[in-house]
């Protein structure tokens, strides 16, 4: 798999839920693209990730 760029190995299929987990994202603040879709949040636990699964993962960051 790929994320931001960076190959990952997956050991098994996982949710893209718990992958975020696992990684540390916080999920209030970032926006997930799997192979060129945007995948809406309410999705995340019902999103199975493989291997040849492209993932773009961007952060919101506030500022003034």
């Amino acid at each position: 798999m790929k994320v931001n760029g960076e190959e990952k190995v997956l050991e098994k299929e996982i949710l893209l839920s718990e992958y975020l987990e696992q990684e540390g994202y916080q999920t209030g603040r970032i926006a997930v693209e799997r192979n060129g879709e945007i995948i809406p949040k309410r999705n995340y636990k019902a999103t199975i990730l493989h291997n040849d699964d492209v993932l773009e993962v961007v952060s919101f960051v506030g500022g003034g």
